[in-house]
């Protein structure tokens, strides 16, 4: 295993899945979010993102969170334990989803994240998904953009 948010077994989008450290790492963030609730921070001002496993877990717990957000971010991911929606994700149904991927990603290749935004399509109303010729497992200058805008559109100063 690869250990990180949750045990990586294999990078296959069919490969068996650690169900439960995913469910555990879900929880860690929908415990984060509560935290910042308390602190007067309503949910539709928060955004959860992450890059790879990272924003597999940010898309996972953010559709499964009980309250809406403001936004999702994957980069260079996938939807994992994506046999539990889209019955799974009733709140966040409106939360609008930014995917990013380069098209030459050798460790989650773009198919998974073009499988990934096709199962959102599904249930999710809002789902964008920006492809970045030529880029790797990495980020570049025009995703970091296409994020800053992202976040300054679901973000606006209050």
């Amino acid at each position: 295993p690869m250990p990180a948010w949750f045990d990586l077994f294999s990078l296959n989008p069919n490969g068996p899945e650690d169900e439960a450290g995913i469910k555990s790492a879900a929880e860690t963030i929908h415990r984060l979010v509560q935290e910042e609730e308390k602190l007067g921070i309503p949910t539709h001002r928060i955004v959860l993102g992450g890059f790879s496993m990272g924003g597999a877990l940010a898309l996972y717990s953010g559709l499964r969170l009980s309250k809406p957000l403001a936004g999702i971010l994957g980069l260079s991911c996938w939807l994992p334990l994506n046999k539990e929606f889209p019955a799974g994700a009733a709140a966040n149904n409106d939360t609008p989803v930014l995917l990013c991927h380069g098209d030459s990603d050798d460790l989650v290749p773009y198919k998974w994240g073009a499988i990934t935004c096709e199962l959102l399509k599904t249930f999710v109303k809002s789902v964008d998904m920006k492809q970045y010729r030529g880029l790797g497992h990495s980020s570049c200058e025009e995703e970091i953009q296409d994020v800053n805008t992202f976040l300054r559109a679901r973000l606006p100063p209050v």
